[in-house]
C-alpha cells in the first residue's frame, strides 16, 4: 500500500507450549504474538505501553481477526510484521503478518481505543499525537 505507514518486525521462536496435539501452533497462540508485535511497534515509536499506562491511558482491544494460511510448528522462528497504515484519531488499527522467512503463515488485525483508567474513551495523549503527526505527514 502506498503512503506513509509505520512498521515493526519482531522475531519469535515457537515454544512447545504454543503447539497443539497435531504439532502445529494452536490458533489462539497468534493473539499473544499480535500483542508482542503491537507493544514492540509502540516501543520503537518511543511510546512504550508501560509509559502510556503510567500516564493514565489504556488501549483495550475492540476487534480482533486472524486468518491462518500455513501452519507454524515447534522451534520455528517466525517474524511478526506489525503495520500501522493510518493515523489514529480515536481508534487505532494495527495489521499483522506472521512469516517464516518469506512464507506468509497468517494475517490479522486488531482495533483499539484509548480509554482512561475508568474505561471512558478519550483522545490519544499529546505524545502519541506528536509521533503520529510526524509519521503521517
Amino acid at each position: 500500500m502506498d503512503g506513509p505507514m509505520i512498521q515493526s518486525r519482531t522475531a519469535v521462536t515457537v515454544r512447545y507450549a504454543e503447539t497443539d496435539m497435531m504439532g502445529v501452533v494452536y490458533h489462539g497462540s497468534y493473539l499473544p504474538w499480535f500483542e508482542i508485535g503491537r507493544t514492540n511497534l509502540l516501543k520503537e515509536m518511543g511510546l512504550p505501553y508501560r509509559k502510556l499506562e503510567a500516564d493514565g491511558y489504556l488501549l483495550p482491544v475492540l476487534e480482533v481477526a486472524a486468518k491462518y494460511i500455513r501452519p507454524a510448528v515447534y522451534d520455528d522462528t517466525v517474524t511478526i510484521v506489525t503495520t500501522l497504515r493510518e493515523r489514529p484519531i480515536l481508534r487505532i488499527r494495527l495489521e499483522y503478518e506472521v512469516r517464516r522467512g518469506d512464507e506468509l503463515l497468517a494475517t490479522g488485525h486488531t482495533v483499539h481505543v484509548f480509554v482512561d483508567r475508568e474505561g471512558k474513551p478519550i483522545r490519544p495523549p499529546a505524545s502519541v499525537v506528536a509521533v503520529m503527526s510526524a509519521a503521517f505527514k
